[in-house]
């Protein structure tokens, strides 16, 4: 079954799907999705229908009018074409001009290199990015230090200062009240009930509730 498939991001009219709607015959179904480009090809609306013919074994050539409609970035993009060829589904792309099978259902060697460069300038740049992460953290280290203490070798939370943290008092507080659970404080405090439990078994132990 041939699926030729079109996305836009826009529903205001700013964006049409006549550019990528044209020489469509021979074609199964026409699926268009207006659907925002940050996301998955088999999470939109038309992309879960390409998806469901993909399970069934209906689906055998895909196409396309260019290649970032598969997906929300690079990564996105090279999963869903692995895993449309693993399927042994041909799939096409229009501008710029690859397919996956060749006419005679031979790996279109073009196309393999394209996407294995590809492939290797998404994980140059993600490696980038990491550095460029680790390099902010160490500068910011330098500035700001005591951003990064952190709790001190071989030093534990004791009770006492663990009921002297603002957080503490404040959990102390509302259960003093008696009139809010656990869920209720969390929520207010944006804590987790954990600490509350923790809070309040220590703050029993010490005597002070």
């Amino acid at each position: 079954m041939k699926v030729f498939y079109s996305r836009i991001s826009s529903n205001d009219g700013s964006q049409k799907h006549d550019r990528q709607l044209k020489d469509l015959k021979g074609f199964d179904y026409v699926l268009t999705d207006n659907f925002t480009g940050n996301s998955d090809l088999f999470d939109r609306p038309k992309g879960q229908q390409i998806k469901k013919l993909l399970d069934e074994g209906k689906l055998t050539h895909l196409e396309v009018h260019s290649i970032d409609r598969l997906g929300r970035n690079l990564l996105s993009v090279l999963s869903c074409w692995q895993a449309l060829t693993e399927a042994g589904v041909t799939v096409v792309c229009r501008n710029p001009n690859i397919r996956n099978f060749d006419d005679n259902g031979d790996p279109d060697k073009f196309s393999e290199l394209l996407l294995s460069i590809l492939g290797s300038m998404y994980s140059f740049e993600r490696s980038m990015i990491k550095m460029r992460q680790r390099e902010g953290i160490i500068a910011k280290k330098l500035k700001h230090p005591q951003a990064y203490c952190g709790r001190r070798i071989n030093t534990k939370d004791t009770p006492e200062h663990h009921l002297k943290k603002e957080r503490s008092k404040k959990i102390l507080d509302y259960l003093s009240r008696g009139t809010y659970s656990y869920s209720e404080i969390a929520k207010i405090l944006k804590v987790s009930p954990v600490t509350i439990t923790k809070t309040n078994r220590i703050a029993k132990e010490l005597g002070m509730l």
